[in-house]
């Protein structure tokens, strides 16, 4: 190392600004990198943790146990049942009927949500900006409708004495809740009215965010709307759709509200009962709450599945969210 001169002729070695082979490094945030994250997050953890482990830690609880009214008011004692309760669920024919008139009813629903939702979506993108506006808010107004408020309104369009819909379609005194398929597709309607504005703005906000050339090119090769629709926008659009098909599947599949207010608690001799309402009459108006809590276990199960589903492909498809 070359020295620089002194005023008294001599050389003085220059210091090295960066000393070789330091092993000193940056402080490290409290906790470690790797624990930051959770503990910002911990606050709400242990809110959640309180709100939902508990609940379901007593609804499992409950399911392994003899719990009637008898239980309740302390007139008998509370007894282990083990999975009594579940072989008595799994070997009531009922129980294997509402699973299936919810699988089906919450698969239309989906499938009815998606089309209405995608369909305006796209006409959001063809319309002028103030139908667009109205447009806007009368779906918002719509979603923001509590499920109570809108069931009421929905019978009272369809009321057979009264409702403006029997007599502009003609057809006098016609009960829409009496018959099985009938009832299931008022409140088929009820659902999709109040569920679809989510599709359509969570569409609509992708849809905008797919570059104006790549559908004007396809304008220019000739493709219709629909082929566009199929071969251009759904495949990139594919991450939004599954968000939106997964969160639909999760609030179709546990409709509770629509389904009690509409058709009076589950229709004539149950023929509308879905799993929620089929658990709340075991539960509260036949006092078995253990029969009512497995259901609820079971519901419970089935919609974790569909959550680890939803976050599998959230995983896949991360980096294009």
């Amino acid at each position: 190392m070359t020295g620089v001169p002194s005023s008294s002729g001599g050389a003085v070695r220059s210091r090295p600004l960066v000393r070789r082979g330091s092993s000193r490094r940056s402080p490290r945030p409290f906790g470690g990198a790797a624990y930051t994250p959770w503990i910002y997050l911990a606050p709400a953890l242990v809110v959640l943790g309180g709100l939902l482990v508990y609940p379901v830690y007593q609804l499992g609880l409950i399911s392994f146990l003899e719990y009637t009214q008898a239980q309740v008011s302390g007139g008998e004692p509370t007894t282990f049942q083990g999975f009594g309760n579940y072989a008595e669920l799994f070997g009531d024919g009922e129980f294997w009927r509402v699973l299936l008139a919810t699988v089906v009813f919450a698969a239309a629903c989906v499938v009815s949500t998606l089309a209405v939702g995608c369909a305006l979506a796209v006409l959001l993108t063809r319309v002028r900006a103030l139908p667009r506006l109205a447009l806007m808010m009368a779906a918002l107004g719509a979603w923001a409708t509590p499920a109570v408020t809108g069931s009421t309104v929905w019978l009272l369009l369809f009321d057979p004495d009264f409702g403006p819909v029997n007599r502009m379609l003609g057809l006098g005194d016609h009960s829409w809740t009496y018959g099985r398929f009938s009832a299931f597709a008022l409140v088929l309607l009820e659902v999709v009215w109040c569920s679809f504005p989510f599709v359509m703005v969570t569409v609509y906000a992708g849809i905008r965010a797919v570059p104006a050339e790549v559908l004007e090119a396809a304008a220019l090769d000739g493709a219709s709307q629909w082929r566009i629709w199929r071969s251009v926008l759904a495949p990139m659009l594919r991450p939004i759709l599954v968000v939106v098909t997964i969160q639909s599947v999760i609030w179709d599949f546990k409709v509770f509200t629509q389904i009690y207010v509409m058709t009076n608690g589950g229709g004539i001799a149950g023929q509308n009962l879905v799993l929620n309402v089929y658990a709340y009459q075991k539960a509260f108006a036949s006092s078995q709450y253990s029969l009512g809590s497995a259901i609820g276990v079971v519901m419970l199960l089935i919609l974790l599945a569909v959550t680890l589903v939803y976050l599998r492909l959230l995983r896949r498809q991360g980096e294009e969210l």
